[in-house]
């Protein structure tokens, strides 16, 4: 008995592993790397694939992706197909970027996240867990010879340089400041080295903060480094400023560029007010950055939660927004002052404040709202009689008759409203007939 429950138990397990396998083989998951091999700094690109037979009801979150030893960027992801013996599969492609900064083998780690998809003939997606594997990526050394300190990858990089003030009008104790900015490809800002400024005799060097930021869009990432130094001129005569050879290495051309900044000559003009040349070099050495806080990233200024690009863009739109509110708001506005007028001074207006005589019970009333209700329209006689004579119907007549014979003309006739709205109609439709489609005199509001 018991190795019966056993058995059916058993059964049970593996007809429910059986189907979880069918319902998940029609999903599959690949990695691939550009490169198996890059230097330190030198980005590779590793694509992750996701594949389905029938399709994706939503979209694909990687969270976020953490590689030891290295910088991982996120872009974006790709709707794809891919055809595997003539039968169409639907994919979606992440794409990430991995920057090594360290001489160690790094590995793109297995990833886990959910997917929905629907099974085969079905139609409702069903969310289901996709794991890939993970992928080795070589990290090479420095090439000997080479300035680690200088080590740059990229495929291209351009320099600017600008000064405080002007080098030819220089005395002892001015302070010229010094910047210079570097635009790098395809690098996180983390990876540009900075500048190592040469020493300069009678000049007194003090490093500014240098600023970094990263540009990423869909499809690619560079990033910018501004490096700065104030030069303190403490003796008069000629100074030279030697050269500054910056240079990075491209791994397509497998080649080191290099961009040289000029040297050149400043002739320090005598300063008779030496005093304040200490003053100078203690401000100087309050404003130098503290060891291991010399880099300020350049982060976007938000307001209310947004840059300040798309806050002047939203803003410009609610102006926008109001503008055209005011402006078509008061031509509706306008329209509804018109429109309302005009339908106080029409027919129908009339015609409404009769039928709602007609509730009151009040004879007096109904006799003035039918008399100013009739004195809108065109008739030859503007009178009761004639008027339901001529569009009413034979009921009508019959309640106004009897209304005379029992000597209640001072009464209105106790007809409904529907016989009242089926006169008029009568009259509507006669006067059309006589004007070719409309009554002159009625306002149709």
């Amino acid at each position: 008995m018991v190795r019966a429950k056993f058995k059916y138990y058993h059964f049970i397990i593996l007809l429910f592993i059986s189907y979880s396998s069918l319902a998940q083989s029609h999903l599959w998951s690949d990695v691939s790397i550009a490169k198996s091999s890059v230097y330190v700094g030198e980005p590779v690109q590793v694509t992750v694939s996701v594949y389905t037979s029938t399709w994706f009801t939503s979209g694909i979150n990687p969270g976020n992706i953490k590689v030891n030893d290295a910088f991982t960027v996120y872009f974006r992801s790709l709707s794809t197909s891919k055809i595997i013996k003539g039968k169409t599969y639907a994919g979606v492609q992440l794409f990430f970027n991995v920057f090594p900064y360290d001489d160690t083998d790094i590995v793109f780690p297995e990833l886990e996240f959910i997917v929905e998809t629907p099974d085969v003939g079905g139609f409702k997606g069903v969310k289901r867990k996709v794991k890939t594997s993970s992928k080795v990526i070589k990290v090479k050394s420095i090439p000997v010879g080479f300035n680690k300190n200088d080590w740059l990858v990229t495929s291209n990089m351009t320099v600017a340089e600008n000064w405080s003030s002007n080098k030819n009008e220089v005395k002892v104790g001015d302070v010229l400041e010094r910047k210079i900015t570097r635009n790098v490809a395809n690098i996180v800002a983390e990876l540009i080295p900075p500048i190592i400024w040469d020493s300069i005799s009678t000049i007194s060097l003090y490093p500014t903060r240098s600023t970094v930021k990263s540009n990423k869009t869909k499809t690619a990432i560079s990033a910018t480094r501004v490096d700065g130094v104030r030069y303190l001129f403490e003796k008069e005569g000629e100074v030279v400023v030697p050269e500054k050879i910056l240079t990075w290495y491209n791994p397509r051309a497998k080649k080191l560029f290099k961009r040289t900044l000029k040297g050149f000559t400043i002739k320090v003009l005598p300063n008779p007010n030496l005093g304040m040349l200490e003053s100078v070099r203690d401000s100087l050495q309050i404003t130098m950055p503290i060891k291991g806080e010399g880099i300020v990233e350049d982060v976007p200024r938000k307001i209310v939660g947004l840059t300040v690009r798309q806050f002047i863009i939203a803003l410009c739109c609610l102006l926008l927004i109001c503008y055209l509110l005011f402006k078509i708001g008061g031509k509706i506005l306008l329209f509804l002052k018109n429109r309302k007028i005009a339908y106080l001074n029409s027919e129908q207006y009339n015609f409404d404040q009769f039928i709602k005589s007609l509730k009151t019970g009040d004879s007096s009333v109904q006799i003035n709202s039918f008399y100013k209700w009739i004195s809108m329209l065109n008739l030859e006689e503007p009178t009761l009689n004639y008027f339901v004579s001529k569009f009413g119907s034979n009921e009508l007549l019959q309640i106004i008759k009897e209304s005379v014979n029992k000597q209640q003309g001072n009464n209105f006739p106790t007809a409904k409203a529907k016989d009242w709205l089926k006169l008029r109609t009568n009259y509507l439709t006669s006067k059309k007939k006589d004007f070719g489609g409309q009554s002159k005199d009625w306002v149709n509001p």
